[in-house]
This record gives C-alpha cells, sequence and structure tokens, in this order.
C-alpha cells in the first residue's frame, strides 16, 4: 500500500512540474519613454518599481513598448541575468527611438529568430505609414521551450496614437505579416494598440469570421479579469474610465488561460508608468 501511495504522489508531483512548467506569464507593457519633462514620473523615480513588477509577477515574456535603448540597458542591469530581450529602433532599425522590444527567460525559453518590421506601405523600410505622426514597429520572435520542445512566436507592437487610418491598416498588416512569418505555429501577441475593444483596429484584429482572427486572452481567461479594466493611466490614481487599450492576444493553438490581470502597484501613489501591464498565464 505504502508503495501504491508513493507511485500515485510521484505521478501526481510529475503532473503538477509538468504543468507548471508550461504555465507561461506573459506581460504587455508600455513603460513610457524616458524624458526628464514627466519631473516626478520621469525614469529614474521609476525604473526600480517598474523591473520589480516584472519579477515578482513572474514575468517569462514581456512585451514592452516605449522603449528607449538607456531604458532598456538600465533594465539589463535591473533584472535577474536570467533575462535576455531582442529588438530594433524604430527609426533607424538599430538603436534610435523607441523599441518595441520583447523581454524573455532564457533559462526557460531558446530565441531561434527575430526581426522587426516597420507598420507602414513597405514593412522592410523604416518610415510612417498611413498618416502616422511617428514610425511604428512590430517585433517578433520564434522560441522554443527548453522544457518540451514546444515552439511559438511572440509579436509585440504599439500602433499609432493618432491616425484612425494607421491603426486600421497596421491591424490590416499585422494580420497579414502574422500569417506569412508563423503560418500555424502557436503564437502571442503583445502590444499597445491605442484602441479600445469596441474600436474599429480591435474588432478587425478579433473578427471571427476571418480565419486568420486574434483571440483576446482576456476572454479566455477560466477566472474573472482581475484590476481595473483600463490599462492608460496617464500617471494619475483614479482610473481612466474606457481606457483599456493593451492587449494580450493569442492565435494557432488550444491555449488555456488561467488568469488575466490589470496591474495597479503604486509606491507612495505614483505608477512605474502611464500604463498598467497587463498579465495573462497562459498555457498550450
Amino acid at each position: 500500500m505504502k508503495k501504491i501511495a508513493c507511485l500515485f504522489i510521484l505521478i501526481f508531483s510529475s503532473a503538477q512540474l509538468s504543468f507548471a512548467q508550461k504555465d507561461m506569464n506573459v506581460m504587455t507593457y508600455n513603460i513610457r519613454l524616458g524624458i526628464a519633462s514627466d519631473g516626478d514620473n520621469q525614469w529614474n523615480n521609476r525604473k526600480k518599481n517598474l523591473a520589480s513588477i516584472l519579477n515578482f509577477f513572474e514575468a517569462d515574456i514581456c512585451g514592452m513598448q516605449e522603449a528607449f535603448f538607456s531604458q532598456i540597458q538600465d533594465l539589463e542591469g535591473l533584472l535577474p541575468d536570467t533575462y535576455a530581450w531582442v529588438g530594433k529602433g524604430r527609426d533607424d532599425g538599430k538603436e534610435a527611438g523607441e523599441f518595441s522590444c520583447i523581454f524573455y527567460r532564457k533559462d526557460k525559453y531558446t530565441m531561434l529568430q527575430t526581426n522587426t518590421f516597420w507598420l507602414n506601405q513597405h514593412p522592410e523600410t523604416v518610415g510612417l505609414g498611413w498618416e502616422a505622426k511617428y514610425n511604428r514597429i512590430v517585433t517578433y520572435a520564434k522560441f522554443e521551450r527548453i522544457a518540451d520542445k514546444k515552439i511559438f512566436f511572440v509579436f509585440n507592437t504599439h500602433f499609432d496614437h493618432e491616425a484612425v487610418v494607421a491603426r486600421r491598416e497596421s491591424a490590416k498588416l499585422l494580420l497579414s505579416k502574422i500569417k506569412e512569418i508563423a503560418g500555424n505555429t502557436p503564437t502571442i501577441i503583445t502590444g499597445d494598440f491605442n484602441a479600445v475593444p469596441s474600436s474599429e483596429p480591435i474588432q478587425m484584429l478579433t473578427d471571427g469570421a476571418n480565419p486568420d482572427h486574434l483571440l483576446d486572452s482576456e476572454n479566455l481567461s477560466a477566472t474573472p479579469h482581475f484590476g481595473p479594466y483600463s490599462s492608460f493611466t496617464g500617471f494619475q490614481a483614479r482610473e481612466q474610465e474606457g481606457m483599456r487599450i493593451d492587449y494580450i492576444f493569442l492565435k494557432n493553438a488550444d491555449f488555456k488561460v488561467r488568469k488575466h490581470a490589470t496591474i495597479s502597484m503604486s509606491w507612495g501613489g505614483r505608477f512605474a508608468s502611464d500604463h498598467h501591464p497587463v498579465l495573462a498565464t497562459i498555457s498550450f
């Protein structure tokens, strides 16, 4: 009987370990570019708190937006050396301008391939698209999960905040490029889309009539969404109603979402960014 009990415990423990290994904490986080005009909210006053959020919530994958190269370097020094990142500056394809970089746990995932394309009529070339105020990009990476050799892609982006036509055309291009690059491989899409759920770009991305549509991880969550609904704060303590503009989308796999949250931590009434990070714990 003792042998049977021990065997059961061993099998149960192995199953639990396997499940834990396949759980993935995915985060999207607009970290707010580092500019002196932010006063008390400038980057040097926020960076340690921001890094601590990734650490505490054990982010395995984090798609960041509005990251300058200097901010990425700061985070490299503040985060454990188990993290690595990929990305390019949007203004020259090197280090200039904002990055839509992807931080990942290199002890859990092997990065196999990465690149960046621009949200414009010539995606391989630096430049504005469709009346956008700024250059906009998508950085993507192909990963292998070390625990079980599963392959998946992550796409991370930041849509334009002003031009309606740019957001609409960016949504079309994003769907097309995901299909072209990832094919039928499981895919995670993170980003600040500067668009609420009822807007045309989000409706286009999630339109079930389109075989290439994306799934909103919040809608798949096995537990109710935790935290405020809006993800944009403008550094204000009071929730900005109707400002859910940061998303984690999924495609091409039988994804399970255990929980979904908007993390609204603050220190002395101050946030680590003008956006809340959004977190989804997923498995596939």
